[in-house]
Protein backbone atom coordinates (compact mmCIF):
# COMPACT_ATOMS: atom_id res chain seq x y z
CA UNK A 1 0.00 0.00 0.00
CA UNK A 2 0.84 3.38 -1.25
CA UNK A 3 0.82 7.25 -0.01
CA UNK A 4 -2.63 6.37 -1.62
CA UNK A 5 -3.54 3.10 0.12
CA UNK A 6 -3.22 1.79 -3.24
CA UNK A 7 -5.33 -1.87 -3.32
CA UNK A 8 -6.43 -3.74 -6.01
CA UNK A 9 -8.50 -2.44 -9.77
CA UNK A 10 -12.14 -2.61 -9.30
CA UNK A 11 -14.63 -1.07 -12.23
CA UNK A 12 -16.39 2.42 -11.29
CA UNK A 13 -18.76 4.61 -13.09
CA UNK A 14 -16.24 7.34 -13.55
CA UNK A 15 -18.86 9.41 -11.46
CA UNK A 16 -16.82 8.71 -8.61
CA UNK A 17 -14.93 11.84 -8.62
CA UNK A 18 -17.91 13.84 -8.04
CA UNK A 19 -19.12 11.81 -5.09
CA UNK A 20 -15.76 11.84 -3.00
CA UNK A 21 -15.10 15.69 -3.73
CA UNK A 22 -19.06 16.03 -2.77
CA UNK A 23 -18.57 14.28 0.67
CA UNK A 24 -15.07 16.05 1.25
CA UNK A 25 -16.23 19.48 0.86
CA UNK A 26 -14.26 22.41 3.12
CA UNK A 27 -12.26 19.45 4.24
CA UNK A 28 -10.34 19.14 1.27
CA UNK A 29 -9.19 22.88 1.58
CA UNK A 30 -7.90 22.78 5.14
CA UNK A 31 -6.45 19.57 4.24
CA UNK A 32 -4.40 21.54 1.71
CA UNK A 33 -4.22 24.76 3.02
CA UNK A 34 -0.63 25.55 4.04
CA UNK A 35 0.65 23.61 1.02
CA UNK A 36 3.66 25.87 -0.14
CA UNK A 37 4.59 24.33 -3.05
CA UNK A 38 1.55 25.48 -4.14
CA UNK A 39 1.83 28.92 -2.79
CA UNK A 40 4.75 29.52 -4.48
CA UNK A 41 3.53 28.39 -8.25
CA UNK A 42 0.94 31.03 -8.04
CA UNK A 43 3.84 33.37 -7.23
CA UNK A 44 5.57 32.25 -10.11
CA UNK A 45 2.21 32.82 -11.98
CA UNK A 46 1.24 36.15 -10.87
CA UNK A 47 4.98 37.09 -11.58
CA UNK A 48 4.06 36.11 -15.47
CA UNK A 49 0.67 37.68 -16.26
CA UNK A 50 -0.07 41.56 -17.49
CA UNK A 51 -3.24 43.03 -15.72
CA UNK A 52 -6.41 41.45 -16.59
CA UNK A 53 -5.10 37.90 -17.81
CA UNK A 54 -8.00 35.31 -18.21
CA UNK A 55 -7.05 32.23 -16.57
CA UNK A 56 -8.64 28.89 -16.39
CA UNK A 57 -8.56 27.11 -13.00
CA UNK A 58 -9.09 23.36 -13.58
CA UNK A 59 -10.74 21.08 -10.57
CA UNK A 60 -11.13 24.47 -8.80
CA UNK A 61 -12.39 22.87 -6.01
CA UNK A 62 -13.53 25.46 -3.53
CA UNK A 63 -11.71 28.58 -4.92
CA UNK A 64 -9.00 28.74 -2.60
CA UNK A 65 -6.19 29.34 -2.66
CA UNK A 66 -5.95 29.47 -6.12
CA UNK A 67 -8.59 31.26 -7.87
CA UNK A 68 -9.20 33.66 -4.70
CA UNK A 69 -5.31 34.52 -5.23
CA UNK A 70 -5.80 34.96 -9.00
CA UNK A 71 -8.76 37.63 -8.66
CA UNK A 72 -7.32 39.33 -5.89
CA UNK A 73 -4.62 40.07 -8.29
CA UNK A 74 -6.86 41.47 -10.37
CA UNK A 75 -7.28 38.59 -13.21
CA UNK A 76 -10.48 36.99 -14.85
CA UNK A 77 -11.06 33.50 -13.58
CA UNK A 78 -13.11 30.41 -14.90
CA UNK A 79 -13.31 27.91 -12.42
CA UNK A 80 -14.44 24.55 -13.42
CA UNK A 81 -15.19 21.27 -11.35
CA UNK A 82 -17.09 18.31 -11.44
CA UNK A 83 -18.19 18.25 -7.78
CA UNK A 84 -21.47 20.51 -7.45
CA UNK A 85 -20.60 20.69 -4.02
CA UNK A 86 -17.27 22.03 -4.37
CA UNK A 87 -18.71 24.94 -7.54
CA UNK A 88 -21.33 26.03 -4.32
CA UNK A 89 -18.61 26.33 -2.16
CA UNK A 90 -16.38 28.58 -4.32
CA UNK A 91 -19.06 30.67 -5.85
CA UNK A 92 -19.97 31.56 -1.99
CA UNK A 93 -16.25 32.20 -1.55
CA UNK A 94 -14.50 33.82 -3.97
CA UNK A 95 -17.40 36.02 -5.63
CA UNK A 96 -15.27 37.96 -8.02
CA UNK A 97 -14.72 34.17 -10.39
CA UNK A 98 -16.81 32.42 -12.42
CA UNK A 99 -17.51 28.67 -11.60
CA UNK A 100 -18.81 26.30 -13.75
CA UNK A 101 -20.06 22.40 -12.39
CA UNK A 102 -18.54 20.58 -15.63
CA UNK A 103 -15.98 17.60 -16.52
CA UNK A 104 -13.17 19.66 -17.69
CA UNK A 105 -13.49 16.36 -20.66
CA UNK A 106 -16.30 17.77 -22.52
CA UNK A 107 -15.99 21.01 -21.85
CA UNK A 108 -15.69 23.27 -24.91
CA UNK A 109 -12.00 24.67 -25.28
CA UNK A 110 -11.23 27.42 -28.26
CA UNK A 111 -7.31 28.09 -29.06
CA UNK A 112 -5.71 30.93 -27.55
CA UNK A 113 -8.83 31.32 -25.04
CA UNK A 114 -6.42 31.65 -21.61
CA UNK A 115 -3.74 33.63 -20.72
CA UNK A 116 -2.89 31.13 -18.22
CA UNK A 117 -4.28 27.35 -17.08
CA UNK A 118 -4.19 25.59 -13.77
CA UNK A 119 -4.05 22.11 -13.18
CA UNK A 120 -4.10 21.45 -9.33
CA UNK A 121 -4.13 17.34 -8.90
CA UNK A 122 -7.30 17.39 -11.16
CA UNK A 123 -6.19 14.46 -13.54
CA UNK A 124 -5.82 11.62 -11.33
CA UNK A 125 -9.06 9.63 -12.14
CA UNK A 126 -8.97 10.47 -15.48
CA UNK A 127 -7.02 7.06 -17.54
CA UNK A 128 -3.50 8.37 -19.46
CA UNK A 129 -4.91 8.42 -22.68
CA UNK A 130 -7.59 10.99 -20.69
CA UNK A 131 -4.93 13.00 -19.33
CA UNK A 132 -3.11 13.54 -22.12
CA UNK A 133 -5.47 14.63 -24.79
CA UNK A 134 -6.33 16.91 -21.80
CA UNK A 135 -3.22 18.60 -21.67
CA UNK A 136 -2.63 18.96 -25.12
CA UNK A 137 -6.15 20.59 -24.95
CA UNK A 138 -5.00 22.72 -22.12
CA UNK A 139 -1.74 23.61 -24.21
CA UNK A 140 -3.99 24.85 -27.65
CA UNK A 141 -5.98 26.69 -25.19
CA UNK A 142 -3.22 29.01 -23.97
CA UNK A 143 -2.60 32.40 -25.73
CA UNK A 144 1.56 32.05 -27.31
CA UNK A 145 4.02 32.52 -24.50
CA UNK A 146 1.00 31.69 -22.27
CA UNK A 147 1.72 29.95 -18.94
CA UNK A 148 0.55 26.55 -17.82
CA UNK A 149 0.98 24.96 -14.17
CA UNK A 150 0.63 21.28 -13.75
CA UNK A 151 0.43 19.67 -10.08
CA UNK A 152 0.01 16.04 -9.77
CA UNK A 153 0.93 13.07 -7.67
CA UNK A 154 3.95 11.08 -9.64
CA UNK A 155 3.15 7.49 -8.92
CA UNK A 156 3.33 4.82 -11.97
CA UNK A 157 -0.39 3.52 -10.97
CA UNK A 158 -3.19 2.74 -13.56
CA UNK A 159 -6.51 2.44 -12.55
CA UNK A 160 -6.17 1.39 -9.45
CA UNK A 161 -8.54 1.59 -6.27
CA UNK A 162 -7.12 3.91 -2.97
CA UNK A 163 -7.94 5.76 -0.18
CA UNK A 164 -7.70 9.87 0.22
CA UNK A 165 -9.02 11.12 3.22
CA UNK A 166 -11.33 8.27 4.06
CA UNK A 167 -12.94 8.60 0.44
CA UNK A 168 -12.18 5.46 -2.46
CA UNK A 169 -11.11 6.72 -5.32
CA UNK A 170 -9.50 5.41 -8.39
CA UNK A 171 -6.21 6.71 -9.64
CA UNK A 172 -4.06 6.88 -12.52
CA UNK A 173 -1.07 8.58 -13.01
CA UNK A 174 2.72 8.73 -14.43
CA UNK A 175 5.87 8.48 -12.86
CA UNK A 176 7.51 11.71 -12.54
CA UNK A 177 9.46 11.51 -16.00
CA UNK A 178 6.85 10.18 -17.92
CA UNK A 179 4.50 12.87 -16.79
CA UNK A 180 7.05 15.71 -17.40
CA UNK A 181 7.61 13.84 -21.22
CA UNK A 182 3.75 13.51 -21.53
CA UNK A 183 3.74 17.78 -21.16
CA UNK A 184 6.31 18.29 -23.43
CA UNK A 185 4.84 15.81 -26.03
CA UNK A 186 1.74 18.41 -26.44
CA UNK A 187 4.51 21.13 -27.31
CA UNK A 188 4.69 23.02 -23.52
CA UNK A 189 7.72 23.74 -22.47
CA UNK A 190 8.70 23.14 -19.08
CA UNK A 191 10.62 25.70 -17.49
CA UNK A 192 11.11 24.59 -14.04
CA UNK A 193 9.82 21.72 -11.45
CA UNK A 194 9.42 21.08 -7.74
CA UNK A 195 9.43 17.56 -6.53
CA UNK A 196 8.21 17.70 -2.88
CA UNK A 197 6.29 15.52 -0.22
CA UNK A 198 3.20 17.02 1.38
CA UNK A 199 1.42 15.61 4.35
CA UNK A 200 -2.29 17.00 4.20
CA UNK A 201 -3.48 18.18 7.53
CA UNK A 202 -6.39 15.07 7.78
CA UNK A 203 -6.69 12.38 10.56
CA UNK A 204 -7.03 10.11 7.34
CA UNK A 205 -4.59 11.25 5.07
CA UNK A 206 -1.07 10.05 4.42
CA UNK A 207 2.28 11.86 3.11
CA UNK A 208 2.16 11.92 -0.60
CA UNK A 209 4.78 12.55 -3.56
CA UNK A 210 4.10 15.80 -5.49
CA UNK A 211 5.35 16.92 -8.48
CA UNK A 212 4.53 20.84 -9.60
CA UNK A 213 5.42 21.69 -13.38
CA UNK A 214 5.82 25.17 -14.58
CA UNK A 215 5.04 25.38 -18.05
CA UNK A 216 4.75 27.76 -21.29
CA UNK A 217 2.83 27.46 -24.75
Amino acid sequence: MDAFGVTNPVDDDGRRAARVFDALGAAYEKAFAHSEAHRRSLDWLLGRLAPGSRVLDVGSGTGRPTAATLVGAGHDVLGVDVSPVMVELAARQVPGARFQCADVRELPLDEGSFDAVCVYFSLLQMDRAEQTELIGRLARALVPGGSLVLATVPLDVAGVDAVFMGQPVRVTSFGGAAFTEVVRGTGLTVLAEEDTLFAPDHPEAVPEPQLFLYCAR
